[in-house]
């Protein structure tokens, strides 16, 4: 069964944040901690890609965690371990960008975010739930990708989410546009408007100074 639970967010984390939110480190001989020996080093919560600084793995288990919100920042993610929390529900809109996410360690009562369809392989060991292998939600049904405008085409975006990208040469509504998007012209027009609205303001500004 999916949950379909809208989490709203107050305060946005940056990257340090997420990674030092709860106490201690990754714990030694964890799944992250196992991943990390190979592919970056252990910041906080965090295994962290030398060269980019990018967020590949997220160890927030045992963190007394009742919601889970804010992990956008750690979308580039391959592994997140969010077992031993008291986590009642969490929506699947969580993950929503997180396409390289391959293994998502959860507690037992949540469902992996889009279904087990959407993962190669769904375990159970102990009181956790182990989601591994994220398929690509394209090829889920062999029919999504005609849910997509002509000249477009459906990429993933997480487990159980796909979004349609334009096809080369297209852009705008519904990609129905041909040829190289107009940035200069755009950015000329919008440029040239916020001088003139500028100097109308300044002018009426002015004008309002010297009547009193």
């Amino acid at each position: 069964m999916n949950i379909n639970v809208t989490v709203y967010v107050d305060c946005e984390p940056t990257d340090v944040q997420l990674c030092h939110m709860c106490k201690g480190v990754v714990q030694n001989h964890s799944a992250v901690w196992s991943f990390c020996l190979s592919e970056g080093r252990i910041e906080g919560r965090c295994c962290v890609q030398d060269e980019e600084e990018n967020i590949l793995g997220l160890d927030l288990s045992n963190c007394s965690l009742s919601q889970v919100e804010g992990l956008h920042v750690a979308s580039a993610a391959v592994i997140i371990d969010l077992s031993s929390n008291p986590i009642s529900n969490m929506s699947d809109f969580i993950f929503q960008g997180f396409n390289r996410l391959s293994h998502l360690i959860l507690p037992i009562k949540l469902d992996c975010p889009g279904g087990n369809i959407s993962w190669d392989r769904v375990d159970i060991k102990h009181d956790t739930r182990l989601c591994e292998g994220q398929r690509n939600a394209c090829n889920q049904t062999g029919q999504m990708s005609l849910d997509c405008p002509e000249n477009s085409n459906c990429m993933p975006y997480g487990p159980g989410f796909s979004q349609c990208s334009c096809a080369h040469n297209f852009h705008g509504y519904k990609c129905l546009r041909q040829g190289r998007f107009p940035m200069l012209e755009v950015m000329a027009i919008l440029g040239g408007s916020t001088v003139v609205v500028s100097m109308l303001l300044w002018i009426t500004q002015r004008r309002k100074i010297k009547g009193t």
